[in-house]
């Protein structure tokens, strides 16, 4: 009897022994990154927040008594290398989820990985594709393409301008942003008279930009890019003296944007998060807690501006703590679940909440517009 129950007692602590040394693991976050490359601008905040958000929970005790670990790459803004860094996290890290993909060429090179291994990804890309149609595993937290350029066109409308020219990256996020606003321009009256493009790594785009400013009846011109390449273009449309009405799409909504078009950026306008325009925002608006904490937070610690990349991270990151919360564990079928079941999160992105058919959750009142005036954003009554 005494044996049994020596055996028993050396038996639970050999269990408790296990589970404490099992709770002691980390939860690891992957994620992949363009920390450099031509849309570092992007992926460089995204990053600083990844660090900062996954610390500040560490501090606080960690997810389920577990700590945060962060495993990071940064692909160069290279999709091919974004692949390779996937394939490392599933298989070599053992990570339990990926919040990442600063780009949607990058996010959706990785996008079979993460299905095929079924690893629940949050990507920080922008456009439509990536969750239409619908992943099992991929969400996403940016507005999308297809949302830009209804907010857009929304607001040519509000101006009487009915003849655009449309001046596209020839990058996964451009391409997308290019069907997309062709799909969506005759449902508000919109022509598109001239339809040029550019490559990411184009240093001046006068020659397309003279075309279109040639192009007869055109009433304004939208750029629909990221990271650098609609600065550029931005000066050179200053530069060719084409004072039409100018829009871009979110692709650009950081203050780094302002800082490299200078004053040509002047006048410009763009849909984005909430989060650029926390301090002007209505003291009732539901996400004016959110932004304002973040921004302060950001601020503090990195002696720089606040941009929306860094804020889709942080919204990527919350809703993939809170979707581990809720499952109870780093199962990753159940996190999936979980996922896709949040409901009313209220990020910088804007109200969040996903269903079995939409894994971003977001709809068009998420998008404010905005003009640069005075080198700063202000919010388009």
């Amino acid at each position: 009897m005494k044996l049994s129950i020596r055996k028993l007692a050396a038996g639970a602590a050999l269990a408790l022994g296990a589970l404490s040394a099992c709770a002691a693991d980390p939860i690891k976050i992957g994620s992949v990154l363009s920390v450099t490359g031509p849309a570092a601008f992007l992926g460089d905040p995204e990053l600083k927040t990844l660090q900062q958000y996954v610390e500040d929970i560490n501090k606080k005790g960690g997810v389920l008594g577990r700590q945060l670990q962060l495993v990071h790459y940064d692909d160069g803004s290279d999709a091919n290398k974004a692949n390779g860094f996937a394939k490392r996290l599933i298989d070599d890290d053992k990570v339990d989820i990926l919040v990442g993909g600063t780009t949607t060429g990058s996010t959706m090179s990785m996008a079979p990985l993460v299905e095929k291994a079924g690893v629940p990804f949050v990507s920080l890309a922008g456009a439509v594709v990536i969750v239409e149609p619908v992943k099992k595993f991929v969400f996403k937290t940016p507005h999308t393409d297809r949302m830009a350029a209804e907010k857009v066109f929304e607001d040519m409308k509000k101006r009487g301008l009915t003849k655009v020219a449309l001046f596209s990256e020839t990058s996964g996020f451009g391409q997308s942003g290019r069907k997309e606003t062709e799909g969506v321009a005759a449902k508000y009256g919109v022509t598109l008279v001239a339809n040029e493009t550019y490559g990411p790594k184009d240093t001046d785009m006068s020659p397309q930009l003279t075309k279109i400013k040639n192009t007869p009846g055109v009433q304004a011109v939208f750029i629909f890019g990221l990271g650098q390449g609609p600065a550029i273009a931005t000066k050179n449309y200053k530069q060719l003296g084409m004072n039409l009405p100018l829009y871009h799409a979110h692709g650009v909504a950081s203050e780094e944007f302002i800082k490299l078009a200078g004053p040509a950026a002047e006048g410009a306008r763009l849909p984005a998060a909430a989060l650029l325009v926390a301090d002007k925002l209505d003291a009732k608006d539901p996400q004016k807690p959110v932004v304002t904490a973040y921004t302060k937070a950001f601020q503090e610690k990195w002696k720089t501006d606040v941009s929306t990349f860094g804020g889709h991270a942080y919204d990527g990151l919350m809703i993939a703590v809170d979707a581990i919360k809720r499952a109870g564990s780093t199962d990753k079928a159940k996190v999936r679940d979980a996922l896709e079941a949040t409901k009313g999160y209220i990020g910088t992105g804007g109200v969040v909440t996903m269903s079995a058919t939409d894994h971003m959750g977001l709809d068009l009142s998420a998008f404010r517009m905005l003009e640069i005036k005075n080198g700063d954003w202000s919010l388009v009554q």
